[in-house]
């Protein structure tokens, strides 16, 4: 009996110790939530609130639209892997905040008569192809938002709205302008709008091609071998300049989105995708999804939604040459070259390269 009820206490008394342990505590949980600025997502884990446990190590991917790059992870990164790539990781160890940033990425390229021009998405620029008047002599500019290529020089907008320009004539003649938003190079004159959507112009001005001082309600410009075209705020077109050809002849123009200025004809694309032209050019009649248009000295080139590219009108050098292009997302038309920039930065060119200015096969802008 003695035994029995030692076994009993002792069974009792392990059951009391038993009944009496404690309650496991609860992993805890935090609260993960993520954001993005505009030009991009997240796409892993996505975005919203998420709820994790404590130390749970979560993979981040931000993905970037087109014209975008990533550019930073902000919030509450102190856990964050790294916080200046795309795709990381982060460990919730507490109720976290985080934001994916995108910046629109401003690279871009524009063809003069001879030479070709690029501006990379750090703010310099790159140029190839003939450099008789310093055109090409870029390589020291910083801060840059937008590039344009005339005949014998090349213009620079800053992002405090001053522009540079090299090379040489009247239409350097940039140095005091400010409050630019947009510039354009013609054969020798160089345009610039200004915020307010007034315009500015120096250079040559032997047809009237920088009688713009009285223009108003102005969104974009854009300078022709000795014409200057005008797109306003209306959608209606105006114009000033050698109009042998009729390339002025734009009045009559509604529902236009841009205009380019080539050398002997205008071309303005509407908004439904469909191209007008007017002048010694044409052949754009029947063109329809395009988003953006540029006229060379003697054809335009159109890129269609897809990234592909048409081209018409003189094709001595092959300057027409684009139907193999794709992934395109901006054309600029020279004077007897065309020149595609593609989405991940690289460069194509075609048409005459006797000075070297179709030599963009090394370039990266991204």
């Amino acid at each position: 009996m003695k035994g029995i009820s030692i076994f009993l206490i002792t069974a009792a008394l392990i059951a009391g110790m038993i009944g009496c342990a404690p309650t496991p505590t609860p992993t805890p949980q935090y609260d993960l939530t993520i954001a993005s600025t505009e030009g991009g997502n997240v796409t892993a884990p996505g975005e919203g609130i998420f709820t994790y446990d404590k130390g749970t190590v979560v993979n981040l991917v931000a993905e970037s639209e087109e014209g975008y790059r990533f550019t930073n992870w902000t919030g509450n990164v102190s856990t964050v892997g790294n916080v200046n790539v795309s795709e990381t990781i982060i460990t919730t160890n507490g109720n976290y905040s985080i934001t994916a940033n995108f910046e629109k990425v401003n690279f871009m390229v524009a063809a003069g008569s001879g030479h070709t021009v690029g501006l990379k998405s750090n703010g310099r620029v790159v140029a190839v192809g003939r450099n008789d008047g310093g055109q090409c002599s870029v390589g020291g500019w910083t801060d840059i938002t937008q590039v344009a290529a005339g005949w014998y020089h090349t213009v620079g907008l800053k992002s405090d709205g001053t522009v540079v320009a090299a090379g040489s004539g009247l239409a350097c003649n940039v140095g005091g302008w400010t409050d630019i938003i947009q510039v354009s190079a013609g054969y020798d004159h160089t345009v610039g709008l200004r915020s307010d959507g007034t315009v500015v112009a120096v250079g040559n001005n032997e047809y009237g091609q920088c009688n713009v001082s009285g223009w108003t309600g102005i969104t974009q410009v854009d300078a022709g071998v000795q014409h200057t075209v005008g797109l306003k705020s209306d959608g209606t077109v105006v114009a000033v300049g050698n109009n042998e050809h009729g390339q002025c002849d734009v009045s009559g123009w509604t529902d236009i989105v841009q205009v380019s200025a080539g050398g002997e004809h205008t071309v303005g694309l509407k908004s439904d995708g469909t191209v007008a032209a007017i002048g010694n050019g044409g052949g754009v009649s029947g063109w329809t999804d395009i988003i953006q248009i540029s006229a060379g000295g003697g054809h335009t080139t159109g890129l269609m939604s897809d990234g592909t590219v048409v081209a018409v009108g003189r094709d001595y050098w092959g300057q027409c040459g684009v139907g193999g292009w794709t992934d395109i997302i901006q054309v600029a038309a020279g004077g007897e070259h065309t020149v595609g920039l593609r989405s991940d930065g690289t460069v194509v060119a075609v048409g005459d390269n006797s000075s070297g200015q179709c030599n963009v096969g090394g370039w990266d802008l991204f």
